[in-house]
């Protein structure tokens, strides 16, 4: 597996076989963002955020990998299948479980952390709201903190500022684990996203994060109904004007359900249809299940677009031209 590169950035190089191209659309703009591993140089394609969740009870996976070494198999596979980011979360969003004690998730997250980052030497973020997990996934190892409560606990920030931590800042009017689907917001949920987006931006900072450490996210599915996620997604260009990388949480969201009548295990095309909308807007990270899939559909799409070109020299061996009975 490739190492991340030097304290000062970080980053995967592309697959054997695709050359970038100096012609064609470039993508997500340049951004840089500051982390505890050092500088994560962001823009042109989009780069994957891999998910691991630590948990039983996950609205997508219903708690598939139960062992800390299934875990850690996990996060490995989606390393090598293209994740430059593996997201680890020790509570379920799920509305109707209640709020795990801070001293189980960070029992459930820190050994994951550890080898992770320690053992995979991957850049890890923590998906968690609560200060007393985000000091202590920092201490083991995580480089951002993925705060899904829109700083519903600013000393969150403080944590930040202190530790020079990644900082993703996510669009919701719910508190945590409270499930809010106001129709009220139909017409405005587009305005409350940057709104709410410009607040935080300005608490986080108050509290002395560098706006270089913070990463937006317009929080899909998050007190949203699928027809408001959907206006927020075809707005999401529009959040370039902030100036900082955009993180797309879309993977078999619900509003992917409500498109195609497809529970979350079965919205994988659904999901690739939301990534090519997100690239085409110029999206930095896309949070995603399916890994390899995802980098399949990018790879082949950035080809087609003219972001990368195709190496003449590369033609397809007969070990995968066709598939061979028995």
């Amino acid at each position: 597996m490739r190492a991340l590169g030097d304290a000062r950035s970080i980053g995967r190089l592309p697959r054997v076989g695709l050359a970038m191209s100096v012609t064609g659309p470039q993508g997500a703009p340049p951004v840089v963002v500051r982390t505890t591993r050092g500088l994560w140089q962001l823009g042109g394609r989009v780069r994957l955020m891999g998910i691991v969740n630590a948990t039983p009870d996950s609205f997508s996976d219903g708690g598939v990998q139960r062992t800390l070494a299934e875990r850690v198999a996990l996060a490995e596979e989606q390393l090598e299948a293209g994740a430059e980011l593996i997201d680890i979360g020790g509570e379920s969003g799920v509305t109707n479980r209640p709020a795990v004690d801070a001293a189980e998730e960070i029992k459930r997250v820190v050994p994951l952390i550890k080898e992770v980052a320690g053992g995979l030497g991957a850049l890890v973020s923590v998906d968690s709201y609560k200060p007393a997990v985000a000091r202590a996934a920092i201490e083991a190892g995580a480089a951002i903190i993925n705060d899904v409560s829109a700083l519903r606990d600013p000393a969150l920030a403080d944590i930040c500022a202190e530790t020079g931590a990644g900082l993703v800042l996510m669009h919701t009017r719910a508190a945590p684990k409270v499930k809010v689907l106001d129709r009220a917001y139909d017409d405005t949920i587009v305005n409350d996203v940057r709104s709410l987006l410009d607040e935080l931006i300005a608490l986080a900072c108050s509290r002395g994060v560098d706006p270089s450490q913070l990463i937006l996210d317009p929080g899909p599915d998050f007190a949203k109904t699928p027809f408001q996620t959907v206006q927020v997604m075809r707005a999401v260009g529009e959040l370039h004007s902030f100036g900082r990388p955009l993180l797309l949480a879309i993977s078999r969201k619900d509003f992917i359900g409500a498109v195609t009548g497809r529970p979350p295990r079965e919205r994988l095309a659904g999901t690739l249809a939301a990534l090519a909308h997100g690239a085409a807007n110029g999206a930095h990270i896309v949070r995603i299940h399916d890994v390899a899939a995802a980098r399949d559909f990018l790879d082949v799409l950035d080809v087609l677009d003219g972001r990368r070109s195709l190496d003449p020299e590369e033609l397809l061996g007969d070990g995968i031209r066709w598939e061979r009975q028995g």
